[in-house]
């Protein structure tokens, strides 16, 4: 279901928008994880 050009451009901010969530949601739980571990 994977188009060139125009397909990808239609779903594309919506990616963008969901993996940027994702990527903040990691982030956040890696530097909370160091935050513990090098308060110990």
């Amino acid at each position: 279901m994977m188009h060139d050009g125009s397909g990808m451009m239609s779903w594309m901010p919506l990616g963008m928008g969901l993996w940027g969530l994702l990527w903040l949601m990691v982030f956040i739980l890696v530097i909370a994880a160091l935050v513990k571990f090098l308060r110990r």
